[in-house]
């Protein structure tokens, strides 16, 4: 079975090597205001067919080499200023977004779309609000936090739905795996770094977060999860 898996991987690499090769990237025959606009539309071709936040490195594949991505996505941003789809950076890369004030009507129609994210339940999501806090941490470190045990299936769902990913072994007994927030995280709450996540201790200053209305929202999913 390796041999037709690696023949396979082989034939993909060509065609991208060619499909590389056959692209004109610097247009250096075409007037400079339309290599620009080309440049645009491949740069905007590219972000919408993607099905993650697109890199700088990869834009730069269908671009001149000293093209500016920062300034056209710039320009490509003022174009869409009036529609209600916008480009956003988020997980280290550009992805379309539609607008956020145009949520409820999209919900509304009850329209399927592409960027569904899966539904957690409120322990789930308690889980993952831990993990992302804390990481790298055991399953042992989470059932410590929450004051039960974290079971094997609630980490298989934050997996499947590309929320977690293993981290290193941890140094304690038994050396097991922790647990650490993907890519697909951040993007799919409109994260750039782990930076960004809310300070705590600033939510809690600004009076907008009490811990002890955290450990009570935990006793509630607990018990639900529990029922």
């Amino acid at each position: 079975m390796a041999e037709p898996e690696a023949a396979g991987k082989t034939r993909i690499s060509r065609t991208k090597d060619t499909s590389e090769r056959l692209l004109d990237r610097e247009l250096a025959d075409v007037p400079p205001e339309l290599r620009w606009r080309e440049w645009m539309l491949r740069v905007e071709a590219v972000i919408f067919a993607a099905a993650e936040p697109v890199g700088r490195e990869t834009l730069a594949r269908v671009v001149g080499k000293d093209c500016s991505i920062d300034l056209l996505i710039d320009d490509l941003c003022a174009e869409l200023r009036d529609r209600p789809y916008e480009i956003v950076f988020v997980a280290g890369g550009w992805q379309h977004r539609t607008r956020s004030r145009f949520a409820v009507p999209i919900r509304a129609s009850q329209a399927s779309t592409r960027s569904a994210a899966p539904a957690l339940s409120d322990f789930e999501a308690m889980v993952l609000m831990a993990i992302a806090y804390f990481q790298p941490t055991t399953r042992g470190d989470l059932s410590k936090i929450f004051g039960k045990e974290v079971s094997r299936d609630t980490i298989a769902s934050l997996r499947n739905a590309n929320f977690l990913a293993s981290g290193p072994r941890s140094p304690t007994p038994g050396a097991p795996y922790t647990y650490v927030t993907t890519k697909h995280f951040l993007s799919a709450f409109g994260l750039q770094t782990l930076r960004d996540l809310p300070d705590v201790e600033a939510l809690e200053d600004a009076g907008l977060l009490s811990r002890k209305g955290v450990q009570e929202e935990v006793l509630v999913a607990v018990e639900g999860e529990e029922e």
